[in-house]
């Protein structure tokens, strides 16, 4: 029996993880999208030995509280959890971001979707593992 795929999605706007699930389900309704408001809350996750760990985490890098950064250092500290492919996405644009976030342990930076069509070509090619066809 094949498992099914497990994302977790982190951002601090609930319309943006709302469409995020409904794009993950039209690539495969049988995706499983767990959410997280802020890096926090997806440390408690991800730190929670009763849950089953993602297959990839999508995490916003700005958000108040405890941003992507943080909780990106402090996913790839863990040991049970560095192995895990990290997205981030920002509406920042800047390459030093992009550089500094995979020297961290990113295993991807993309500019934020802000459609369903979009969120739909990344994930379909997160999934597909065409990272290089995925623009920055």
């Amino acid at each position: 029996m094949e498992k099914n795929i497990t994302l977790l999605v982190v951002d601090d706007d609930e319309d943006d993880r709302q469409l995020f699930i409904e794009s993950a389900k039209e690539v495969d309704e049988t995706i499983i999208c767990v959410t997280a408001a802020d890096g926090q809350e997806a440390l408690k996750i991800l730190q929670n030995d009763n849950n089953i760990l993602p297959d990839y985490v999508f995490l916003d890098l700005r958000m108040p509280r405890f941003s992507g950064r943080k909780c990106l250092e402090e996913i790839k500290k863990d040991a049970r959890l560095t192995h895990i492919p990290i997205i981030v996405y920002t509406t920042s644009r800047e390459v030093e971001d992009a550089i500094e976030l995979k020297n961290m342990g990113a295993a991807h930076f993309v500019s934020k979707p802000v459609n369903p069509d979009e969120i739909y070509y990344l994930i379909s090619a997160v999934l597909d593992g065409k990272w290089n066809n995925i623009s920055e």
